[in-house]
């Protein structure tokens, strides 16, 4: 009997997660799912763990998703979550590596970071090579990759994926944007001048999996598609998919007030492009957002 590789997922039961494991089966690997309560029900897990007893042993592959969502009030102790859940949980990973001896180790370690780490910067065409921006949020993900880093020391391929907005009908923020786009009332953000860098989830799973199987392809990764778009087309190309209007405005000032710092993180653009994707060859089934709110919204596709 063929023996397949072990594939190790931190974050399997999120919304990017839970489609990896049937994909990485096509690929030849098992699953072992990584979560808090140590069990789930994700279709093609072969096997659990807790992340308070991580065993990397005998996996070739780590994947690291696992991130406390950051679409809220940024109070102190929210903060201390976004840290831990990211920073903390990576510094675990790459120590849990540490532990096994060189031959043991696994060879790639893709871990996620997020396109926040370039801050707000306007129009600039932003590929991997562009330097880390300024504010929280760019802090928070140079500390998250720099944690991930750490593993290239110890001999293995890491690959630090900086995703932007993913849209899939299961996602909290695509599903957030049809109850609002659906009432009528979706409409820009701010100046709507601020690019959004959008990726259908599809894609970002199969950027992953490609990840995987890839020799070359390490460092820093754009997991964004080639498309990205100002907030006031992708309010329109969307109110035009759900066939509503969308003429409301959320002034920049009202986010902030109502929001904090989240409010001024939607504000921010950034201008991301996959060059490192598709220099290592990868191809995206939804490169465009028009084809991407095609297969979902089926509204839109008549």
């Amino acid at each position: 009997m063929e023996i397949m590789e072990k594939a190790a997922i931190l974050g399997v039961t999120g919304f990017v997660g839970r489609g990896l494991p049937t994909l990485l089966a096509t690929a030849g690997m098992s699953t072992t799912g990584i979560s808090r309560a140590g069990s789930g029900k994700v279709a093609g897990v072969a096997a659990w763990q807790g992340v308070e007893q991580l065993d990397l042993a005998g996996h070739s592959v780590v994947i690291n998703l696992a991130g406390e969502p950051i679409d809220r009030r940024w109070t102190a102790e929210s903060k201390r979550r976004f840290h831990e859940s990211r920073v903390g949980l990576t510094n675990r990973v790459v120590a849990a590596i540490s532990k096994l001896p060189a031959v043991e180790r696994p060879r790639v370690l893709v871990n996620a970071s997020a396109v926040g780490i370039y801050g707000d910067r306007g129009d600039e065409v932003l590929g991997e090579a562009a330097p880390r921006g300024e504010g929280y949020l760019a802090d928070l993900c140079g500390a998250w990759e720099a944690a991930a880093m750490e593993a290239e020391a110890l001999g293995v391929r890491v690959v630090r994926l900086r995703i932007g907005i993913v849209l899939g009908q299961e996602g909290a923020a695509f599903q957030k944007l049809m109850r609002v786009f659906n009432l009528g009332v979706g409409g820009k953000l701010g100046s709507g001048n601020q690019w959004m860098p959008w990726i259908h989830v599809a894609d970002l799973r199969a950027a992953i999996v490609h990840a995987v199987g890839s020799s070359t392809l390490a460092g820093a990764v754009n997991g964004t598609a080639p498309g990205p778009e100002r907030n006031v087309d992708f309010t329109r190309k969307l109110a035009s998919a759900v066939r509503r209007p969308a003429f409301c405005h959320a002034p920049g000032f009202a986010l902030k007030i109502a929001l904090g710092g989240f409010g001024g993180a939607l504000l921010a653009g950034q201008r991301a492009l996959p060059l490192a994707l598709e220099a290592d060859g990868f191809r995206f089934r939804y490169p465009t957002l028009e084809r991407a709110l095609g297969d979902l919204i089926p509204a839109s596709r008549g």
